[in-house]
């Protein structure tokens, strides 16, 4: 089975690459030869920082947000679908 599957449906929009740190920066890495010309490291950083900041309003929301504490959770999806599987119940010994 397919890994993308396993996850919820509304979440599939998101899971386009398997690095989501990736894509804020990429805008850091068009600038970070600028950021190597600066004599000073604060300096750099500054503009690393302001660069994630302004990239930051521009991040999608996550689709059914509420769905992630399940996937934290380890609840199981099949096709995009929740599996819900009942509780084993104990039974009694008799004494």
């Amino acid at each position: 089975m397919v890994a993308y599957y396993a996850f919820p449906s509304e979440h599939w929009t998101h899971l386009r690459t398997t690095n989501p740190i990736e894509s804020p920066f990429a805008a850091v890495r068009l600038r970070t030869t600028a950021a190597k010309r600066f004599k000073v490291v604060e300096n750099a950083t500054a503009l690393i920082w302001k660069t994630l900041l302004v990239v930051e309003q521009h991040f999608r929301k996550l689709n059914a947000p509420h769905l992630c504490t399940l996937v934290y959770e380890g609840t199981t999806f099949r096709d995009g679908i929740r599996i819900i599987t009942p509780t084993p119940t104990r039974k009694l010994r008799a004494a």
